[in-house]
């Protein structure tokens, strides 16, 4: 029934975009480190060739790879919780979803279905140690009846609610069944048809009250108030109605149109244990912004009871499958953008409360473990199966499965999500406001000194050292602590307990770029300058810019993730390979360095610091300009007093 269309604000859709973005500015900046060259006299092939190591420093080859090991990585680290992922590009879904989807029964719940209460046909409620009654012995008995026997003849109940009922009514030895007609949740009822001791054919029927009710012409008044009142307790109730065949009737006519001139015989009311980590399950996905809705073919005061005993709000919406029905889908979708519960609902309905949810411009999770769920599932931003009573057409329609019974997992996978989404966001602002910095400096280098400050060769050499491993190393480490290397630059939450936005690769990305641009820009810039203004040659002031670029780089990665042990190694390891080579002679003057002495590293270590520390105030700095530039209202003109 599904078709599976992918996240269409995932990763790899910013990641696309970004690199749509950067292009024209790749160019842009290449074609202006040439023109500036030019117009200083430089000659066209030294021009050119300046241009060119701009632009190879302002492609973000590194993206793509960069989100993949990501994803791949939080897999793993899932993996060891117990959560198999079969489709790692669905993760970052996790870190955006808002609505999650439960199949109550076997998922909520144990699907453990006990007979817990009888309603009479006068209108008395008994327990189920009660039963010794007649009319009660009597429903329960014709209850037993309207379970049908599948299977060629067998006595194995083919629903959940013919087991429970089979258990509490015994055996029957009396009742002979010619044909039934099995639990359908289109129908909404059971039907069956035999003979007992007197050999009279009799129809037995048992089902929703709101499908057998109407049925009965001679329903006492007090019938449809005790079903529903026995719903508001969380009970899922069965009305059970029977009437004789009527003369020359065969079976199969009075099983193709069973709901008519029924005799009411009374109600059961059935309970399900909710699973124990159920309520925890709830309560941990709302306080971490994500919406749990359940569905169910129970009666809608039933389901609103369940709903309230599990975890959800008194007043939580609830919305039925008739409902759903009689609605185009942009109504559906109004209908179920803040509804809790969706009752009596079809297995088929159950995709179309995807698909609306998703038309609502809700990220939908969608957890299940029957096969009657496999859709829904497929058509769900993020499918969870469960390995331990799933069925196999669930699993395999799953993103991810959950190989335990406790789903209390599926908070940790949401955490898990979202720290890959910051784990990203992080490395794409490494790798884009790195190379943004290295295009200013191109730039501004050249506009000083008529020439680009660094070679083709150096700009791969930087790429090497602070794109490769250092951003490696970030998206693969999740994200522990608030704030980052711009003092403050990301506000919010510990990362994995806040809600995401479509718009996380937005607005506050684009801020950490513009940061990180500027201070690799300054830290190059101060280097280079110190390099000219201190005794020495050409290739000595290059050689400080070309550590000053990738010092600066290191220098705010390690500061933003200073806790990891992986960054620490990587960003440290990246900055002694980089002196290693500086120092040779031979590496070094192939990539037209230079070894340094004592005065060149101290300058080149002094314009790392000053950059790293001046980034500090970037935050403050934007602010007050922003303040400044922002229009002030202007004071109504009023005729002085003569």
């Amino acid at each position: 029934l599904a078709a599976r269309t992918p996240p269409s604000a995932g990763v790899q859709a910013k990641i696309h975009e970004l690199t749509r973005k950067a292009l024209p500015l790749t160019l842009a900046g290449g074609a202006a480190v040439t023109g500036l060259s030019l117009l200083r006299g430089t000659p066209i092939r030294e021009a050119v060739s300046g241009g060119v190591a701009v632009a190879v420093a302002a492609v973000p080859e590194g993206l793509p790879l960069v989100a993949t090991v990501a994803q791949l990585s939080a897999a793993r680290r899932l993996s060891r919780r117990g959560v198999l992922v079969r489709t790692p590009r669905t993760l970052e879904a996790l870190g955006r979803m808002d609505t999650v989807c439960f199949d109550k029964t076997g998922t909520l719940t144990e699907n453990r279905l006990h007979l817990v209460r009888v309603g009479e046909a006068d209108g008395t409620v008994r327990t189920l140690k009660d039963t010794a009654a007649d009319d009660t012995a009597r429903t329960l008995r014709v209850a037993a009846r309207a379970c049908p026997r599948l299977n060629g003849g067998s006595n194995r109940p083919v629903h959940a609610t013919d087991e429970a009922v089979l258990d509490a009514a015994g055996t029957d030895p009396e009742w002979e069944q010619t044909e039934g007609r099995p639990f359908e949740a289109a129908r909404g009822y059971a039907a069956a048809v035999g003979t007992a001791a007197d050999a009279t054919p009799v129809l037995v029927v048992k089902g929703a009250p709101e499908t057998v009710l109407p049925a009965c012409p001679d329903l006492p008044d007090h019938a449809s108030g005790t079903a529903q009142s026995l719903a508001r307790d969380g009970l899922r109730v069965l009305a059970v109605a029977e009437r004789p065949l009527r003369a020359g009737e065969e079976p199969s006519a009075a099983l193709e149109e069973p709901l008519g001139e029924l005799e009411f015989t009374g109600l059961l009311a059935l309970a399900d244990v909710p699973r124990e980590t159920s309520t925890d399950l709830v309560r941990g996905l709302r306080e971490a912004g994500v919406r749990p809705v359940m569905l169910t073919g129970d009666h809608p005061q039933t389901a609103r009871a369940i709903a309230a005993e599990l975890g959800w709000p008194e007043d939580t919406t609830v919305v039925t499958g008739d409902e759903l029905a009689s609605a185009d889908r942009s109504v559906r979708s109004r209908m179920l953008r803040d509804a809790g519960v969706v009752a009596r609902v079809a297995p088929e309905q159950k995709l179309q409360v995807v698909e609306a949810l998703r038309d609502a411009g809700r990220v939908v999770g969608m957890v299940g473990d029957g096969a009657n769920d496999a859709a829904a599932i497929r058509a769900a931003d993020i499918g969870v199966g469960i390995q331990a009573r799933g069925s196999a057409a669930a699993r395999n329609a799953a993103d991810l499965v959950l190989t335990d019974e406790d789903l209390s997992v599926l908070i940790e996978a949401v955490t898990e999500g979202r720290s890959l989404w910051h784990s990203v966001t992080d490395a794409i602002a490494i790798l884009i406001g790195g190379n943004a910095g290295e295009i200013g400096f191109g730039i501004l280098g050249t506009l000083l000194a008529g020439r680009a400050p660094l070679s083709t060769r150096q700009m791969l050499l930087v790429n090497l050292f602070t794109d490769l491993f250092p951003a490696m190393a970030v998206a693969v480490t999740p994200k522990e602590e608030p704030g980052g290397a711009n003092g403050g630059d990301t506000e919010g939450a510990t990362p994995g307990t806040e809600p995401l936005g479509n718009d996380l690769l937005g607005a506050p990305l684009m801020r950490q770029i513009r940061h990180r641009a500027l201070t690799t820009c300054l830290g190059a810039t101060l280097a280079w300058l110190a390099g000219r203004f201190t005794p020495g040659t050409a290739r000595r002031s290059t050689t400080m810019a070309l550590c000053g670029v990738v010092g600066t780089q290191l220098a705010q990665t390690l500061a933003d993730r200073r806790h990891s042990p992986l960054v620490r190694t990587t960003a440290l390891g990246s900055a002694a390979a980089l002196v290693v080579l500086v120092q040779i002679p031979g590496a070094s003057h192939f990539f037209g360095c230079t070894p340094l002495g004592p005065v060149a590293w101290a300058g080149v270590t002094a314009a790392i610091a000053l950059a790293v520390a001046g980034q500090r105030t970037l935050p403050d700095l934007e602010r007050t300009v922003q303040r400044l530039m922002r229009p002030r209202p202007r004071a109504s003109a009023e005729p002085r007093p003569a």
